[in-house]
């Protein structure tokens, strides 16, 4: 009765830090002229107080203490991305926009409300264990995680560099079959290539059907660079089509998805734009500034369940413009933005202010990118092609498993590789082609 009744304090003082104590983050004044804030004011006062005298640890908390976990109660209980922040985790924020951290270099996010891997990151030690997205976090150092937050959990996997931490995952093993796995990974720098080639390298190879593939692992400070490099390798040698692999992308920075599309548009064509209840933060509209720079090059875009944020922003972008021909499943449906707001005290709020919309007004949130072309991967194929990247993984298998997975096919590769054979062969033959002209034609049927 008592934890309820301090449960009940905590947010309701967070209610009151955001109604009166920070004006200029109220962005409905209308809503809270309806309420009487002065009696949930007095209310609360009153709950502070009986806390403090009855709560049998009460002489051992103090106010600020209570407002802050009050913050964080109600923060949390927005959705999995707003939160308060105190100074301390501020202050790692800003560390990590601006240099690399050390972790076990997964991205993590609550789907049917368990901690779930949406992928992990190439080069990282997460990835050469062999976790996989889709995994379900059930433990962090042996403790249940059925009640951790997103940022309480990404806090206990992070760490010092070289330090460890055991996690057990719940992984699907077929229609109706799951395991528990665990794995004690040690901590490392993260810092990974985001652009690669079909071989896991930055080679770039060129098919005999001159069609090029780049995959890009995640949207990161210099994921524009590297696109750019792998673009200009593979036009020199010829390409006319070129997949564009977003499967497993968990997103990243939204300028780096802004500028990718900008490559294949035409100047002041609409990206992505923005809607909330802020007027400072509703209505933004992001253009392309230059040019399509490889009007020539078809485009496939390859896409499953795990791709997310950015990764879908580029995805639904080029597809509402007819500039791409999306392929694969559904996408994750994480189309929020996240606002920083520095409060006193070295504090902040991380607050989910606005939702992105395609060009064609299409919400991206909790409804995801569908491809024109639906191709789903059972969970054994999406295993058996993570184990066929995964270098020096494979090796180890037996022959048995490993003849297995070998003769796993990654049918929405093959979908891609034949969607552009043949619009590549029908331009040949036409003398000329206009992509959005045959993409309509192909979903009218």
């Amino acid at each position: 009765m008592k934890k309820r009744i301090l449960y009940i304090c905590l947010v309701t003082v967070l209610g009151l830090n955001l109604l009166i104590g920070a004006q200029i983050y109220v962005v409905n004044a209308g809503a809270a002229e309806t309420e009487n804030v002065y009696e949930e004011v007095r209310l609360l006062m009153r709950v502070m107080e009986r806390v403090r005298q009855d709560y049998v640890d009460g002489e051992k908390i103090t106010y600020s203490e209570l407002i802050q976990a009050a913050m964080r109660g109600m923060l949390s209980t927005l959705d999995p991305h707003s939160e308060f922040m105190d100074a301390r985790k501020y202050t790692m924020l800003k560390n990590d926009t601006e240099g690399a951290f050390g972790g076990i270099g997964i991205h993590v996010g609550m789907r049917d409300n368990l901690l779930t891997v949406i992928s992990p990151m190439e080069d990282s030690p997460a990835y050469e264990a062999g976790i996989l997205a889709g995994d379900k976090i059930v433990k962090i150092e042996g403790r249940n995680t059925e009640r951790i937050t997103l940022q309480e959990a990404v806090d206990k996997l992070r760490g010092e560099p070289g330090s460890e931490v055991s996690i057990s995952v719940l992984r699907q093993t077929g229609k109706d079959e799951s395991e528990i796995k665990d794995f004690t990974l040690t901590r490392s720098i993260i810092k990974v290539d985001t652009v690669k080639d079909i071989n896991g390298k930055r080679e770039f190879p060129l098919s005999e059907d001159k069609i090029g593939y780049v995959r890009i692992t995640q949207f990161g400070e210099h994921t524009t660079d590297e696109f750019r490099d792998a673009l200009e390798k593979l036009d020199k040698a010829g390409m006319e089509g070129l997949i564009l692999d977003l499967r497993n992308n968990p997103g990243g920075l939204l300028e780096q998805a802004v500028k990718v599309c900008d490559i294949f548009l035409k100047r002041d064509q609409l990206i992505v734009s923005t809607e909330g209840q802020s007027k400072k933060i509703s209505g933004e509209e992001y253009r392309a500034s230059g040019r399509d720079e490889y009007p020539h090059v078809q485009i496939a875009i390859l896409v499953n369940k795990w791709s997310a944020s950015a990764a879908e922003i580029v995805s639904g972008c080029l597809q509402d413009v007819g500039r791409a021909y999306v392929i694969g499943e559904q996408t994750f449906g994480k189309g929020s933005v996240q606002s920083i707001m520095p409060l006193d005290n070295g504090n902040a709020l991380r607050l989910t202010t606005a939702l992105y919309y395609t060009p064609s007004h299409k919400v991206i949130h909790e409804r995801g990118i569908k491809p024109d072309s639906v191709v789903p991967m059972s969970t054994e194929e999406e295993q058996a092609l993570f184990l066929k990247r995964l270098l020096g993984g494979f090796e180890d298998l037996d022959p048995e498993q490993r003849a297995r997975i070998e003769a796993v096919r990654d049918v929405q590769l093959e979908r891609a590789q034949d969607y552009l054979k043949g619009i590549l062969t029908f331009r040949d033959r036409a003398g000329k082609f206009h992509p959005a002209e045959t993409q309509l034609a192909e979903r009218r049927e």
